[in-house]
């Protein structure tokens, strides 16, 4: 059988989802999904059209990467050969029914050249063959029937034993639009030494199952997905079931994913909040009006390297926002990502979390986070703590009661801060951030440690800063609140 779509597209259909359903038959072997668009880039920028796909009972797959060619197949499992499927899409059988091929408008750009600004067709082809037995039975890749969706298990306990941990929470392969595959991203965290990386693919699930089997005690392995939405990313910590990301520019339909996240078990975390966005990274910057930041609990504010010129990070300016939601309130845990789409994404200025948990395992991480207790480095070691004149004494994502002690300011209360670090890089300044603002500032050594007395009132927080001589980032601390 064979399926023919055609239109024609503009500027003003951007950040659209437009179906396209046909019939798959009875007895289906195969599907070839063919789809292409033009022009590929308009000026300096480009076309972002993607392709989302649904069989008669659900997610399929799908294939959020750039270019104007996107080809899909999809093969059953006949005889001896097992089931196939284009990165990004699932393997398994074909059921008989409605199935959907969704054109994802991510980005079109006005064309100012004469002629259609966006033409488009998209073709599918569905193989039949009645003589054939259509299998069902063990992939032996996954270890999961392939009549049903892989479930991949993340419960490997890497370390029994309660520590700092460090690693990735926020990385990519080509079953969305990296250049590596999966196993080459855990080959490199392995090489850089980290405890735990997390696989968060563009918009679809279906290498977790993969992810999950290259586990083992050197390095933990965890799920994921990147909630890519044409009006900001969200990376979902733990979730293996895909998350329909198709919301509205307004925010509450995000506000109900991040509280379903959240009681799933999952952590669902604002990536990249002040990227540069649209037309540089489509859909990249945080723009929802009814959710900055809701109730998010996490905010990526380390993406990639720190002085990157890359539009898609924009640092300083997620760090200063974080910031100003911290000053009204809300007690959100910083987190830090590679962004990693391939080897270059691993070199020298990545941030990464260092995350007290009670177990190297993705439940002790998640935990974990949930304390605050972590802070995000590019090589350093820190330690920061608060203590009063009693000795109750608080740490890294903790609060510290202030108001019952005696005051030397007004309504204000002594604490004494201590830090300590290691591994800083050279000409590096140390500084103490409250509320915001910058309070001290200290050329330091490689390895040294100090104590601030403060004055501090309920309601106030800190923050360490490690700066390397240039400006980037080498530390960063979450908070101690006072309350």
């Amino acid at each position: 059988m064979h399926y023919e779509f055609a239109d024609t597209l503009t500027a003003r259909d951007f950040k659209r989802h437009i179906p396209h359903s046909f019939q798959v038959p009875e007895n289906c072997t195969g599907l070839s999904i063919r789809f292409h668009y033009a022009p590929p880039r308009v000026g300096d920028f480009r076309n972002m059209l993607t392709l989302t796909l649904f069989d008669s009972q659900g997610f399929r797959g799908a294939g959020h990467r750039h270019g104007d060619t996107h080809e899909v197949t999809l093969r059953s499992a006949t005889g001896t050969a097992h089931a196939s499927a284009s990165p990004g899409y699932r393997p398994g059988a074909l059921p008989a029914g409605e199935w959907t091929v969704q054109i994802d408008t991510h980005m079109i750009l006005p064309n100012p050249d004469a002629g259609p600004e966006c033409p488009y067709t998209l073709t599918v082809d569905a193989e039949v063959d009645t003589s054939l037995d259509i299998a069902v039975h063990d992939d032996e890749s996954t270890g999961v029937p392939e009549d049903r969706d892989d479930a991949p298990r993340f419960d490997f306990v890497a370390n029994s034993a309660p520590g700092w941990y460090r690693g990735d929470l926020h990385a990519h392969t080509f079953h969305s639009d990296a250049a590596w595959d999966v196993p080459d991203l855990a080959a490199a965290a392995r090489a850089l030494g980290l405890d735990f990386v997390t696989l968060t693919d563009h918009n679809t699930t279906t290498p977790l199952a993969q992810f999950a089997e290259l586990t083992g005690p050197d390095l933990l392995t965890m799920g994921g997905m990147e909630l890519t939405t044409f009006w900001g990313h969200a990376v979902c910590l733990g979730a293996t079931e895909w998350v329909d990301w198709r919301v509205d520019a307004a925010g509450e339909a995000m506000n109900r994913i991040a509280e379903a996240q959240y009681a799933a078990g999952n952590l669902f975390v604002i990536a990249h909040p002040q990227s540069e966005g649209d037309p540089f990274c489509t859909g990249c910057r945080w723009v929802f009006p009814h959710m900055r930041p809701g109730c998010a609990r996490y905010v990526e504010v380390w993406n990639g390297r720190w002085g990157n010129t890359d539009p898609r990070t924009q640092n300083e300016g997620s760090l200063g926002l974080w910031y100003d939601w911290l000053n009204q309130g809300l007690r959100l845990t910083a987190t830090a990502g590679s962004d990693a789409h391939g080897p270059a994404h691993y070199g020298e200025g990545v941030g990464f979390n260092v995350i007290y948990a009670q177990s190297l395992s993705q439940a002790g991480i998640l935990d974990g986070l949930r304390t605050g207790r972590t802070y995000l480095s590019a090589g350093a070691t820190l330690e920061f703590s608060a203590q009063d004149g009693s000795g109750a004494r608080a740490e890294i994502g903790e609060a510290l009661p202030v108001a019952a002690h005696g005051s030397t300011d007004g309504d204000k209360a002594a604490i004494t801060l201590r830090a300590a670090w290691a591994d800083a890089p050279p000409g590096a300044e140390l500084r103490l951030i409250r509320n915001g603002e910058t309070i001290d500032a200290r050329p330091v050594d490689a390895r040294g440690a100090t104590d601030w007395t403060l004055a501090v009132e309920p309601g106030q927080w800190v923050v360490l800063e490690l700066r390397r001589a240039d400006g980037w980032m080498w530390g960063l601390t979450n908070p101690i609140f006072f309350e």
